[in-house]
């Protein structure tokens, strides 16, 4: 398998597959080769690597996610740490970390989005 291969189908397994098949949908001539980019190097490259698996690789996520104020892509990667084993518990305790670490105003606003999240995934 090639390194896009692998990258997708790590993809598909992390964020799920509607999510991919609508990112890859409503590619355009603009933004194809970006999807192609994320494709092969974040998923095929690094979420492929052995030396973490996929429920450290969450916690990473989401703490550099919350210190950056992404939240877009951490709504995303919270269903993907759910996806990936992460209990809520355990993203409680991510986010209470970043609190000291990231700051309180980003947490506060990490913790809303996740109990959002959250609420997606009991209804």
């Amino acid at each position: 398998m090639s390194r896009h291969d692998d990258g997708m189908a790590v993809r598909r397994e992390v964020l799920g597959d509607e999510h991919v098949d609508r990112a890859t949908a409503n590619a355009t001539d603009l933004t194809r080769e970006f999807q192609e980019l994320i494709t092969e190097y974040a998923w095929g490259s690094i979420w492929t690597r052995p030396g973490l698996d996929r429920r450290q690789r969450s916690l990473i996520t989401l703490t550099a996610l919350v210190a950056r104020g992404h939240h877009e892509e951490l709504a995303m990667h919270l269903r993907a740490a759910l996806r990936n084993g992460l209990s809520q518990d355990e993203v409680k305790e991510c986010l209470l970390q970043t609190a000291i670490y990231c700051g309180v105003p980003d947490a506060n606003t990490a913790f809303r989005i996740a109990q959002g999240v959250f609420a997606e995934t009991t209804d």
